[in-house]
């Protein structure tokens, strides 16, 4: 729908520029945490807490590319207040648990409230998705968020409540089994097994985004023709 005085575009550009400034800020800021809490391991000679530092960095990496994906093909005018609280939301989380690199049990609580809280992202977004799909009905943007949205089930059915589902079990295990898991560095096959799968993870979104990106721009440039006939007289 096109807003009063043909303005749309000028509206989505400006839409688009707050939500990639507020992704990047609260990243930083999540940066920051784990740089400050991975210097101070470093200097008590904590080498087990190593692979956590690596690890948050790919979290970082994972929930900012996600996010750079989500604003290039989801956020339009107006601009979705939830939709960014659920961002701060998993920013702080994050940052939460970039501070107990040294602490297997809580990294793992904490990471599990991160999926959860990504996973209520993903839901919502959903009904995002459908918008986006009914405001391009152009042959591209139709195959674009055909894309989207098969992308958006694929995570919000299974990969987000696998990566929960891990990281729960890995909380429960270390608790019940804290013999193996925290005097024995059994955690390690545990910070070792999410890393890859994260690894694995961060490579499908580059892949998948790879594909988007020629769908993305011709997309946008659906808008902008939809646009300049809505301005145009009939």
């Amino acid at each position: 729908m096109t807003s009063p005085g043909g303005n749309r575009e000028e509206l989505d550009s400006m839409v688009v520029e707050i939500e990639l400034t507020l992704c990047s800020i609260i990243q930083g800021v999540a940066l920051y945490f784990l740089v400050d809490n991975a210097r101070l391991v470093l200097s008590g000679g904590q080498s087990a807490a190593w692979p956590y530092a690596g690890t948050g960095l790919l979290i970082i990496l994972l929930f900012w590319s996600r996010s750079l994906i989500h604003t290039l093909t989801l956020i339009r005018w107006p601009l979705e207040f939830v939709h960014n609280f659920f961002y701060i939301a998993c920013a702080l989380v994050e940052s939460l648990a970039f501070t107990r690199l040294a602490d297997p049990f809580m990294w793992f609580v904490m990471t599990a409230l991160f999926a959860l809280i990504v996973w209520a992202l993903f839901v919502h977004d959903s009904r995002i998705v459908k918008l986006r799909g009914k405001d391009s009905a152009g042959p591209v943007g139709s195959q674009l968020y055909a894309m989207v949205a098969r992308d958006q089930r694929l995570n919000m059915t299974i990969v987000i409540p696998a990566i929960f589902l891990f990281n729960a079990a890995c909380a429960i295990g270390i608790y019940a089994r804290p013999e193996f898991f925290l005097q024995r560095n059994g955690h390690l096959i545990l910070i070792a097994l999410q890393a890859i799968g994260l690894l694995v993870y961060l490579g499908h979104v580059i892949r998948g985004f790879i594909a988007l990106v020629p769908l993305i721009s011709a997309t946008r440039q659906e808008w902008r023709d939809a646009a300049e006939n809505a301005r145009s007289p009939s």
